[in-house]
């Protein structure tokens, strides 16, 4: 998978949260982008999920515009800000409904995937019930158990304890080695470098800077 942003700009009125940004990301490769709050890196995440369209400029992948109906791509994993489940059902039953839509895994992928992330898949307490952490965790299965082509997760760390982000930390490097397009935002810029093969900042709506992780050393180039 190759995704191309050309220019791109994003307005809400009079503010400019995205301004003519141009990247080429490809597969194979984890993206880190950093930033302070309001920097612009949820809005990129949502513009290249297809959440939200371009004021101007142009989202391709595989070569291929992204408008209107065709505007999501076709294999995605997406943790973006809370996530949110139905509180009167199980994690597991939770994950089963949503793999219902596209019917790609059934209930021993589903499974898999809480066992990556350190939930028992067997557990009968309700969503309602679930600590913060276990549902960040929740979220986090739900966007890779159906081992998407784009792996796109927000701040993935949050609310988790050592052990929590030592599993996401494994898990984006699992998904890397298995061909994935990985795109991540982390505000602990340790978690993120480590994670990270090529890592963006964002300063209001601008990418100013970008560095390569050569030889487990972080290189700039430029932008």
């Amino acid at each position: 998978m190759v995704i191309e942003l050309q220019s791109v700009v994003k307005q809400f009125g009079p503010d400019t949260v995205l301004d003519r940004i141009s990247l080429t990301l490809r597969s194979g490769v984890v993206y880190g982008f950093q930033g302070i709050n309001g920097s612009g890196k949820t809005m990129l995440m949502r513009l290249i999920s297809g959440l939200i369209y371009p004021t101007s400029g142009t989202v391709l992948i595989d070569g291929t515009p992204k408008t209107g109906q065709n505007n999501f791509p076709e294999s995605m994993g997406l943790l973006i800000e809370t996530p949110s489940f139905v509180p009167g059902q199980t994690g597991f039953e939770n994950l089963r409904m949503l793999a219902g839509i596209k019917g790609k895994i059934s209930d021993p992928e589903v499974e898999h995937a809480l066992e990556r992330v350190g939930l028992d898949p067997h557990d009968r307490r309700k969503y309602r019930k679930y600590s913060l952490g276990m549902k960040q965790r929740l979220g986090i299965a739900c966007a890779i158990m159906e081992r998407p082509d784009l792996l796109i997760l927000d701040e993935p760390v949050n609310a988790l304890d050592e052990d929590g982000i030592a599993l996401v930390k494994q898990i984006v490097r699992e998904e890397k080695e298995r061909g994935a397009l990985v795109l991540l935002s982390c505000h602990d810029f340790e978690s993120l470098s480590e994670m990270s093969d090529v890592i963006f900042r964002l300063v209001a709506g601008k990418i100013t800077r970008k560095t390569v992780k050569r030889n487990g050393t972080f290189v700039e180039e430029s932008v």
